[in-house]
């Protein structure tokens, strides 16, 4: 595991001169065209440092917000998705193809909902070489294609690469806002990362930072990673990233991050990250469809800055629901896919099965009032979005610090893109939720699964197990325990009577005496 590191990494400091040429240079594709200029230090024939990505970053926080050029010509504004993905590379276009890298790039067109121009660059022997568009080097489908001479520029990129030496095949794309999906071995895009989070869910409107320009590093043969950089640019604030991506059996990518804010950040989340979630068994009998679930992430599993291991199942609710979960320096959270078997989903097309997980363990955090290890005082906090369609990234989840963000911060973490979480802690993880009608009234009944060794290790009698239930406000009228042995599974059945209350707040954790062999359990009831 990489260690945080013990001081901020070392800055390059450049002059005045060339500090106002970075600036000038990006706040001037807003109205230079579709291809956004290009910073004299980082452009075509420079040497490569990454320090002057995180200058570029501070130089244009500095300076006000110019939005990038909305000039895509017809047709390509007004693309159909079937239209769009019909616009495709051709061999010509990839980079490093055939190198025997173990990565290849794949330039993305602009079009659909991707219009906003992001520079693409190569960082080769230490110099750099950008990525010119030419129309000869895309397929358009039925489409005709762009004027000889017409630079519409690119949208982003799709990342390939060799998994246990195969051949290249999908395993990243950046694309959209500040947007980025991984893929671990065997799986197929699910879950989206968020370089920066601001206002999410509030009644000003949720701000979406942009990519302007990633400069990638050409790979080592051999070396089995990519490192990424990015200058995100946004109203209220920029960042510089960079990016180390390790394919595998888990996808590892560890992010370097420097925030740069132009105002007083109220409301910023870090490491956020947003999936679908339609329905699952909580909430089925409400939903006409033939099949049992469908959702690309189940719950939200944390682990506290004091061990706590929590799984909270995620809901399709009928009002927006925002819940805080209050830590001082996280362990690690994520937007987890616990069920596996396409039995859960009974979906031919989506296999759900398939999608990744993505788990964060935070690294580091510097800046003022912030300390070199960890993140500090903050929250998890979790966005529940009502949504109609299995397509909509309806569940939001991200750190929030606990003070506005002022002035310049940076931060590390790791993220995982996996099947299953590494590094769980030895207690029983919760393998089902399920809800439904009381016995009387407007009592709920729960059944709540935990499957693990913990229950029924040596010298723990599974009949004497208890639970710790609560709930707030509300009342539990009934619970009863339910082990069993041969499956390694402990149920918990109890009823929640609500009363007049729209929304109860659950707690429940499975105990061998005062010791828990369970995660605990959370859970907001609504009707």
């Amino acid at each position: 595991m990489m260690q945080p590191p013990t001081a901020p990494p070392p800055r390059t400091v450049l002059d005045r001169r060339t500090v106002l040429a970075l600036a000038g240079g990006l706040a001037a594709t807003g109205a230079a065209g579709a291809q956004p200029a290009e910073p004299a230090p980082l452009s075509d024939g420079q040497r490569f440092d990454p320090g002057q990505v995180v200058e570029l970053a501070r130089a244009l926080a500095k300076k006000p917000y110019a939005a990038p050029a909305a000039d895509l010509p017809d047709p390509f504004k007004d693309l159909t998705y079937e239209q769009y993905i019909g616009v495709r590379a051709q061999p010509s276009a990839l980079l490093w193809a055939g190198e025997g890298r173990g990565f290849v790039v794949e330039p993305l067109h602009r079009g659909f909902v991707f219009t906003t121009p992001v520079a693409l660059h190569a960082v080769e022997d230490g110099v750099v070489r950008r990525i010119a568009y030419d129309r000869s080097r895309f397929t358009f489908g039925k489409l005709k294609p762009p004027d000889e001479g017409r630079d519409l520029g690119f949208s982003g990129f799709r990342l390939y690469a060799s998994f246990n030496g195969a051949a290249p095949s999908d395993c990243a794309i950046f694309q959209g806002a500040s947007f980025f999906r991984a893929l671990a071995a065997g799986q197929s895009y699910g879950v989206t990362a968020r370089a920066l989070t601001l206002r999410p869910a509030e009644a000003k409107g949720e701000e979406f930072p942009l990519f302007r320009a990633f400069w990638l590093e050409r790979p080592g043969a051999g070396s089995g990673q990519i490192v990424i950089h990015a200058l995100v640019d946004s109203e209220s604030a920029t960042a510089a990233l960079r990016m180390t991506l390790r394919p595998g059996e888990a996808t590892i990518v560890d992010v370097e991050a420097t925030l740069c804010p132009r105002t007083n950040l109220e409301h910023v989340g870090i490491a956020g990250m947003t999936g679908a979630y339609l329905f699952g068994p909580t909430d089925h009998r409400s939903v006409d469809d033939a099949r049992p679930a469908a959702h690309e992430i189940d719950g939200l599993q944390i682990r506290n800055g004091w061990g706590e291991a929590i799984w909270r199942p995620v809901q399709n609710p009928e009002t927006l629901q925002i819940s805080a979960f209050l830590d001082q320096d996280p362990k690690g959270f994520g937007l987890i896919q616990r069920a596996r078997a396409y039995a859960d989903y009974q979906d031919d097309v989506q296999r759900w099965e398939k999608r990744p997980s993505l788990w964060v363990e935070p690294l580091g955090s510097w800046g003022p009032g912030v300390p070199q290890h960890g993140w500090g005082t903050g929250a998890v906090q979790l966005i529940e979005i009502p949504s109609e369609s299995e397509v909509n990234e309806n569940i939001l989840t991200y750190w929030r610090p606990k003070d506005p963000v002022a002035k310049e911060i940076a931060f590390s973490y790791r993220q995982f893109w996996c099947w299953a979480v590494p590094g769980a802690p030895p207690l029983a993880a919760c393998s089902g939720t399920r809800v439904g009608k009381g016995a009387a009234g407007k009592r709920r009944l729960f059944l709540v699964d935990f499957t693990g060794e913990a229950p029924f290790a040596e010298g723990i009698d599974p009949n004497a197990l208890q639970i710790a239930l609560h709930t707030a406000p509300g009342t539990i009228t009934r619970q009863r325990i339910y082990p069993y042995p041969e499956r390694k599974t402990v149920r918990a059945v109890f009823e929640l009577d609500p009363g007049n209350d729209t929304s109860c707040e659950l707690r429940l954790i499975v105990k061998a005496g005062d010791k828990p062999v369970s995660e605990t359990w959370l859970y907001r009831w609504t009707p």
